[in-house]
């Protein structure tokens, strides 16, 4: 399982260690990833997913799984995300359509 988030694609960062000699030695900074169960209105169902605290607030703050995937990025969105997003873009046009 790669360390990246589900939503947002934040994955692992590089930098430096630096003491306080100065003495440089390479480093890896991980995301703060937690898994978590989201509910998608659209769908009616529980998904379980990988995600950056950061993007849970995001999550929160547009109101919901199936507000924030309609205004996502499908570059930033892992292979089940997408999955999930065409499905709730299918099911909210049926149900505009009915």
């Amino acid at each position: 399982m790669s360390r990246a988030c589900e939503l947002t694609g934040k994955g692992v960062q590089t930098g430096n260690n630096v003491s306080h000699a100065n003495n440089k030695t390479r480093r890896r900074f991980l995301p703060n990833l937690v898994n978590v169960t989201l509910i998608s209105e659209a769908l009616n169902q529980n998904v379980r997913l990988r995600v950056s605290a950061a993007a849970l607030r995001s999550v929160e703050h547009r109101g919901g799984l199936d507000a924030f995937l309609a205004k996502a990025d499908e570059a930033e969105l892992s292979q089940r995300a997408r999955l999930l997003k065409k499905q709730i873009a299918k099911k909210t046009a049926e149900q505009a359509a009915a």
